[in-house]
């Protein structure tokens, strides 16, 4: 688990996601809020315990506590997925971020197994004709992440199979699982997003279900693995994902294996999905908050994937911040 000088509140805390480069705008904005704790994203070029320390430093000065550090450069890594060729150095890498997390006293990172990527389609609109997010699967052409392009037919030259992909990920959780344990530090994977079976030649066969995470936890059988539960990506699987989201929380949150929700909804499950404001997609969001307060959940929950509001994303932001407190303040008052 973390160590005790990273302990946090207990009950629902709901999160910014931040720049680690915040200004005093940014700082300001979400104080207004009343918000008390962010996640935080950089990539290799700063990433260093050094670095962590001295945001967590900075963004304590203005009262919020840095839950959550990710590095982009060891995150959604086909080296790993895939073994390639600089695998062991990527791993290498992975378990030097988590040293890093754990000297700078941050309990928390959140790591994603896409070989190829995040995958959309053109924006379209949600309500109100705001911009928004979308993915349909008959004009889908590739995925990217951090500046990467994935192409089909087959985004790395040829078929994977399942086994291999089951392989990958249990010679890489087999090599971090050990470090994350000695520092203290807690990994969330999230889900593959979309979590379509398969995109450009590569099986999305273990973070695209529920039968894929509980598989997965076990092989690693860690109390510092967990999920990061983006019901966002959950509900674009709909039954694809084996069990629903209400489900889901009640299963792993009954075994503390929640560590981190990305809140967001959509307007219907795959095969084509636009992503929604929070009150207007087909999941009714007071449910999973309340299935969150019943399984005693702990962690943070964020807004992700905000469509823009008013052409300026702090709109959406606020808008989704005080729906999202105002759902944890009704739960918590439910009991």
């Amino acid at each position: 688990m973390i160590k005790d000088q990273m302990a946090l509140e207990p009950g629902l805390k709901i999160a910014a996601q931040m720049s680690p480069e915040a200004t005093e705008d940014d700082f300001a904005f979400v104080n207004q809020m009343g918000i008390k704790y962010a996640v935080l994203w950089t990539g290799a070029d700063k990433a260093s315990a050094g670095y962590y320390a001295s945001a967590k430093k900075r963004f304590a000065g203005h009262g919020i506590t840095v839950y959550g550090f990710g590095n982009r450069d060891v995150h959604n890594q086909d080296a790993i997925t895939l073994g390639l060729e600089n695998r062991e150095a990527k791993i290498a890498q992975y378990k030097q971020h988590l040293r890093d997390l754990g000297a700078a006293g941050v309990p928390y990172t959140t790591y994603a197994h896409m070989a190829n990527g995040i995958w959309s389609t053109e924006r379209e609109t949600t309500r109100g004709g705001a911009s928004a997010r979308a993915f349909n699967l008959e004009k889908a052409e590739s995925g990217h992440w951090d500046g990467k392009h994935y192409h089909l037919p087959q985004t790395h030259g040829r078929l994977y199979a399942e086994d291999e992909i089951w392989t990958n990920y249990t010679h890489f959780i087999k090599e971090v699982i050990p470090v994350a344990e000695e520092e203290g530090v807690l990994i969330g994977i999230h889900p593959d997003d979309p979590p379509q079976p398969e995109l450009g030649g590569i099986p999305r066969c273990i973070f695209s279900s529920f039968e894929g995470y509980r598989r997965a936890m076990e092989i690693a059988d860690s109390p510092n693995l967990g999920l990061c539960l983006c019901v966002g990506c959950w509900l674009e699987g709909g039954d694809l994902m084996g069990k629903d989201i209400i489900e889901t929380i009640k299963y792993f949150g009954a075994r503390n294996k929640i560590f981190k929700v990305h809140f967001r909804n959509v307007n219907a499950p795959l095969p084509y999905f636009v992503e929604t404001f929070v009150d207007d997609g087909y999941q009714d969001m007071y449910q999973v908050m309340r299935a969150l307060r019943e399984v005693n959940y702990d962690g943070i929950l964020i807004p992700d994937h905000i469509p823009l509001m008013a052409n300026d994303h702090r709109v959406g932001t606020a808008f989704t911040m005080g729906y999202m407190k105002a759902l944890a303040a009704r739960v918590n008052d439910d009991g």
